[in-house]
């Protein structure tokens, strides 16, 4: 079972930027988007300061955001890449499941990528994931490269906030043409 602190505080400035975003769109009643909390079983926890130091996932989680932009419903993950290549690793054959799943029941589902090193945010719709994820399955390359990516999905920074409605809309745009 995978241990809970196993991964330190990996991307939650990330998490942080997308909870203010959600906010934001929800004090302007444009979207209400939660965060997923992961079941988690305490294993350890410290007396002094009361925060869990260890503890176990309970069961697999499916996306860390879940909600509903102007009727539409929406899903997705966020990961963080330190380097030009994202590993498909990092994201799991039931996160992929879901989100398939998802869209199939007409919601959006996408990831939102902060890669580290060039400070950019990437909005990788449900069907790019799903061609890198079959080319792997296929044999191919398990990683995805920066250059591989639609430089139309990328997310101009705006202060604290990741703009990803913006993306959203194109996206859908691109699903009626």
């Amino acid at each position: 079972m995978p241990s809970w602190n196993s991964r330190g505080l990996r991307g939650s400035m990330l998490e942080e930027q997308i909870n203010l975003t959600n906010e934001k769109y929800r004090e302007k009643k444009l979207a209400l988007i939660q965060k997923v909390p992961t079941p988690i079983t305490p294993i350890e926890i410290d007396k002094e300061s009361r925060h869990i130091t260890l503890a176990y996932f309970e069961k697999k989680s499916t996306v860390d955001y879940i909600g509903v932009v102007q009727g539409i419903p929406v899903c997705f993950d966020a990961k963080e890449c330190a380097t030009d290549t994202f590993a498909l690793q990092n994201v799991h054959e039931h996160q992929i499941q879901f989100m398939q799943e998802f869209e199939a029941q007409d919601g959006i589902a996408f990831l939102l990528i902060y890669y580290k090193k060039r400070n950019l945010y990437y909005y990788m719709r449900c069907r790019e994931l799903l061609k890198f994820a079959q080319r792997a399955a296929d044999g191919g390359r398990k990683s995805i490269t920066f250059d591989e990516l639609d430089s139309t999905y990328f997310i101009a920074e705006k202060g604290l906030y990741i703009s990803y409605l913006e993306l959203l809309q194109q996206d859908l745009n691109e699903r009626e043409e």
